[in-house]
């Protein structure tokens, strides 16, 4: 589902240049501070936040499905009331994410702009937490995770499906689809081996600070790979 940031931006780009968030455009991982930074407000109980930790754990370790993990990790927000929520994505992107925005990601975007092209967010993070980096580096677009709302309370479900694994590269081709570009002219930046299919689906794929398994595959498929920092 494609989450539009701005209504007003033009089209007429020359490509088109999609980035993960999570460790991509910056060093945190925005799911592990919103959880931290929840327990800490008493928003969720500490049997959510020992969840998850080991839902973290599994994910890092590949010990269950990554769908459901992130599924099960979304699902803690079953109750929350809307506002305590962009509340809560606010300061993790404050605290958390603005001061580990990689200096090498803002340059590489203003690079790409200069020459003329649409920039969008492709991340399985949440859409105020994804709206707050996109308004910080000029970011034209986002497609991300939106977490369903219904009388001003979230449900522990997302609109559609997560945005994570070959979802990703769902999305992005049917963006580039929509926009009338070819996804051999886009490029795609992630860090994960769970960002291989959005990787694979472009003719510009870029591994950043790569996992173990993402950095083998780009090796064998000479991929280019950079180390950022912040």
């Amino acid at each position: 589902m494609e989450t539009t940031f701005s209504a007003d931006v033009p089209e007429g780009f020359a490509y088109y240049v999609f980035f993960d968030l999570d460790r991509t455009l910056a060093g945190s991982t925005s799911g592990r501070d919103l959880a931290e930074r929840a327990f800490k407000k008493k928003l969720i109980s500490l049997k959510d936040i020992l969840n998850a930790i080991f839902l973290s754990l599994a994910y890092k370790f590949n010990l269950r499905d990554h769908l459901k993990i992130i599924g099960d990790m979304v699902g803690w927000l079953k109750g929350m009331d809307e506002s305590d929520l962009d509340s809560l994505c606010h300061e993790v992107f404050f605290y958390d994410i603005m001061p580990t925005i990689y200096k090498e990601s803002r340059k590489e975007i203003e690079l790409h702009k200069k020459q003329n092209a649409k920039i969008i967010i492709l991340s399985s993070a949440l859409l105020p937490i994804c709206r707050s980096v996109a308004d910080e580096l000029g970011i034209d677009d986002i497609l991300c995770t939106s977490p369903e709302v219904i009388n001003g309370f979230l449900t522990g479900r997302t609109i559609g499906p997560l945005c994570f694994g070959e979802q990703k590269e769902v999305r992005l081709v049917e963006y580039c689809k929509n926009h009338n570009t070819r996804t051999s002219e886009a490029w795609y930046y992630g860090d994960a081996f769970s960002d291989l299919a959005a990787l694979a689906s472009v003719g510009n794929p870029v591994c950043v600070n790569p996992d173990k398994k993402l950095r083998k595959e780009a090796i064998s498929r000479k991929w280019k790979t950079v180390l950022w920092s912040y």
